[in-house]
Order: C-alpha cells, then structure tokens, then sequence
C-alpha cells in the first residue's frame, strides 16, 4: 500500500477523482518556497464535504500551484453533532481555544456576546485560519462552521427546541457531570462556556429557566474559560459525542 502523504492542506473548492484544483497564494508559497516542494510530489488534501484525497502537484511557480486530484484516501467523516458557544476571549487565548474545539470536533463555533464578555470585537476570518489549521495538523476531516457573534438574549430567543444546551456552571445542583450528562438523551447538542468572571446572575437565571439546557459542574477548582472549553468537550464527546 503506497504511503499516506504527510503534508496535509485545506482546498476550498470540489474534490474529485482527476479534477485539478487551485492552491491559494499563501499555500502555493509553503508548499514552494518554505517546502521546496516541486512537480510531481504528492500531499493530501481536505475540504471539509469530499473526504480526503491524494494530489499531485501538477504545476508550482512562485505564486501559483496547481494539485491534481489522484484518489480517494479516506470518506468524508463528520464528527458528533455539537456546537461550541463561548464568550469570546482576547488574541492567543481565543485562537487557542478555537484550534482546541476544532481538534475536539465540534461543528459549528458561536461566539456570544455577554454582560461581562471583555472581547466584544471578534476576528472572525482568523477564527476560521486557526480552525482550519488545527483541521489541517490533526488529521480532521470536518472544519467547524463559524457564525456572526450574537448577544446571550437574541440566541436564547431564536434556540432551536431540539437541540439541547449543555450549560457549564459553577454552581450546578448535580456536583458530577458525568451523571448529568448520561441523562441526556442522544441528539443535536451544544456547549456554551461563559466570560471570565462567569455569567451575571440574570444570565444564569435565563439560562437556567428555558427547557433546553442542562446545567453541568466542571469540578471543584475554578478553570479559565479556555481550559473550561476543553474540559467541557472532553466529557461531552466521552459520553454524548464519538468516543464511546
């Protein structure tokens, strides 16, 4: 069996068996001038819909690279159902969660806009980068999709009834998350993480009144919010998600 390509890239356009696909100019110039690579080496590429698939370099100048589709390496797989809400963070920390959640497999990233969020302005196109690269570095098939930021009210008001919220809170009735989470039953889901400093207390009580969400504990210590991301997605996936 010939060797997988290590070198993996995200190609937003159609894949298929023969079709020849553009590379952007920031990739042309990694796979060239950072890798050296030349006509007819191969890599892997992804766009999230199409699986992943072996390419050819066909053509490589300076600002230009040109990949053919080979074959089929892996069928597209997409991952559990859950969407990631949070109140956004500042610079390297956000972009640390947002790879994070991407890693974890969530498919939809939200940002929130709440009472004590500090980052109310949020970069949305390099909130897409770092999802993609973390895509690209673990092997993930899925890029989570990555919505406008919204206010905690407007995305309470308009939640659709089916998917539920998962609501991670310091002072949730049951202390073991483990068991609340295995009350659920299996279906769309999302976790929602607050601001540093957490939810203010007419937050917390909106939350806690609508018939969607499920409030869970994260333990006796206090995490900041991106280690209460990963934390957070970790038992979600380990008793909702893919991994059991």
């Amino acid at each position: 069996m010939t060797e997988k390509p290590s070198i993996r890239l995200f190609i937003d356009a159609p894949l298929s068996e023969g079709v020849a696909v553009a590379c952007n100019e920031d990739q042309a110039n990694y796979l060239g001038n950072v890798l050296r690579l030349s006509a007819g080496a191969e890599i892997a590429i992804f766009n999230g819909r199409d699986g992943e698939w072996r390419a050819r370099i066909a053509e490589i100048r300076k600002k230009r690279c040109m990949l053919e589709c080979l074959e089929r390496i892996r069928p597209q797989h997409d991952g559990p159902d859950i969407h990631y809400l949070f109140a956004p963070l500042k610079h390297a920390r956000l972009d640390y969660m947002v790879q994070k959640a991407a890693e974890l497999g969530v498919a939809h990233l939200q940002p929130v806009i709440t009472r004590r969020t500090v980052a109310a302005r949020v970069n949305l196109e390099r909130m897409r980068a770092n999802a993609i690269e973390a895509a690209e570095q673990c092997g993930v098939l899925r890029v989570p999709t990555v919505g406008e930021p919204l206010k905690l009210e407007a995305l309470l008001a308009q939640w659709p009834a089916d998917r539920q919220m998962i609501f991670c809170d310091e002072g949730a009735e049951v202390a073991n998350p483990l068991e609340a989470l295995r009350a659920l039953a299996p279906g769309p889901l999302a976790v929602i993480v607050g601001p540093e400093g957490g939810f203010d207390p007419t937050e917390r009580q909106a939350l806690q009144g609508c018939p969607f969400t499920t409030a869970i504990s994260l333990g006796p210590r206090i995490m900041r919010a991106d280690t209460a991301a990963v934390a957070a997605l970790a038992l979600v996936n380990a008793t909702l998600g893919d991994w059991h």
